[in-house]
């Protein structure tokens, strides 16, 4: 990317949840068949800026002025609305698009992309093939690698990158893959949130105890290098050149996100730990306060005016992961249920510009569309909208408990980029309480210094 509470139900929000009347998109976030058509018309209006099956174009690019790696988010919402919907419509364009993306080395390396492409980018599309996976979109088919492979290859150079990374501050991936790449120095979280997310998200679906222990120790990072702060603010990032000591502490939804959702499938796959309840909880009523306003979604460059292209699409991410935890941590659907209802019905009265008249705005606050229009903005109403649709949803499938069936490959992403074959470890039940174990001791020493640096300041 190119740029530097409680658990309960209130009445305000709550009422919001009904149908929606004064949009030119009509529908009842209650009611599967109207968020459906509802959902068909906002995919049509998003897939009319891809160009990317035109003559002469590249499959899974988006045009100017968007990167790439909004188009593999892109791709996973279309993944995630065949997923709610059943409609196959754009089937074709999104295999044909991760396809054409894979690069080297399984694991969404294009040459091509490599002056624009970090750590974040990359995750960005493998965690669309983790989707693919999950949900069991069709294969590829001929040589084509499996969903599940293109994760797995995706999180394994991530891995390998690791090392050389952690020779200072302990640990943490760089923003940039790449030495000659502004911003080769900065830790962005959301770069280690997508490897904290792929590795939860891996050791859930093939049950290798590996995944989950590097997602134990990515977070743990994360955590003890203060960018998520005892509150559960999760920060924007920090700079090696002073050893990670100072911090941007601008917040955006979708760090918080990839963190609550890779949290809540770590609570899934040790068995409901207490430790990672404690950490979906707070990540959950801190992403509520911070980035709901009377159970509205909304970013907090808004108001200001000034979110730019890729902040614009932010609110997609908050609100597919806030579904995805309804699933994987069903202790949270009494909170988040509502909360998608009433942004959904919000975000619809929106929808009612462009040359279609249907295409919806930014600042889902205001009650009717606010001028900005664009990829980011229909990707999140579309999110927002098809995740109403996530109770008809039969949870994602998983290897592990015998119902994925996607091909994987261990060896992806072990050539290039500087990564080493890993081991993969047999999952015990042993090794699901150690995942909690681990992470609490780890919790209590640095809770206690967090209080200290909270007293100094």
């Amino acid at each position: 990317m190119r740029w530097s509470s409680s658990l309960s139900c209130t009445a305000a929000f709550c009422a919001l949840a009904g149908q929606v009347a004064d949009a030119t998109i009509t529908a009842t976030v209650t009611d599967q068949a109207s968020v459906k058509s509802a959902a068909k018309i906002i995919a049509k209006d998003l897939m009319s800026y891809y160009t990317g099956d035109n003559p002469g174009d590249v499959a899974g690019n988006l045009p100017s002025p968007y990167y790439w790696w909004e188009a593999g988010a892109m791709f996973g919402t279309m993944i995630n609305y065949w997923y709610y919907t059943g409609d196959t419509t754009y089937n074709g364009m999104t295999t044909r698009a991760l396809v054409h993306q894979i690069g080297e080395d399984t694991a969404f390396m294009p040459k091509n992309q490599s002056k624009t492409e970090g750590n974040d980018d990359q995750g960005f599309w493998g965690m669309a093939a983790m989707t693919a996976a999950e949900t069991k979109f069709p294969d590829a088919g001929g040589d084509n690698p499996g969903w599940l492979a293109l994760a797995q290859g995706t999180w394994t150079t991530q891995q390998g990158r690791w090392a050389e990374a952690a020779q200072t501050c302990g640990g943490g991936l760089r923003w940039q893959i790449f030495t000659f790449n502004n911003g080769y120095d900065y830790k962005n979280t959301i770069s280690n949130g997508c490897f904290f997310n792929l590795g939860a998200r891996l050791a859930l679906y093939t049950g290798n105890a590996t995944y989950a222990d590097w997602a134990v120790k990515s977070f743990d990072w994360v955590w003890n290098i203060g960018l998520i702060s005892p509150t559960y603010e999760v920060f924007d990032g920090t700079n090696i050149r002073d050893n990670c000591t100072s911090k941007d502490h601008n917040t955006w939804s979708y760090n918080a996100g990839i963190f609550l959702l890779g949290s809540a499938t770590m609570y899934n796959y040790t068995n409901g730990s207490a430790i990672w309840e404690e950490r979906v909880s707070g990540l959950l009523n801190t992403t509520i306060s911070k980035f709901f306003v009377d159970g509205v979604m909304r970013e907090l460059c808004e108001p200001s005016g000034k979110c730019n292209v890729d902040q614009r699409s932010f609110k997609a991410y908050l609100a597919r992961w806030l579904a995805a935890t309804v699933r994987l941590a069903p202790f949270t659907e009494k909170t988040i249920t509502p909360l998608l209802q009433s942004s959904a019905a919000a975000a619809l009265k929106t929808c009612t510009a462009g040359t279609s008249g249907t295409q919806c705005g930014l600042m889902w606050t205001t009650g009717s569309f606010d001028g900005s229009l664009g990829v980011g903005e229909s990707m999140a109403a579309l999110e927002v909208v098809q995740s109403n649709l996530i109770a008809t949803t039969g949870g994602w499938a998983s290897a592990a408990k015998g119902t994925g069936n996607s091909t994987g490959d261990v060896t992806a992403g072990t050539t290039g980029s500087g990564s080493k074959p890993i081991t993969l470890n047999p999952i015990t039940t042993g090794d699901r309480i150690g995942a909690g174990v681990l992470t609490a001791l780890v919790m209590i020493g640095v809770v206690g210094g967090s209080a200290t640096m909270m007293i100094s300041e």
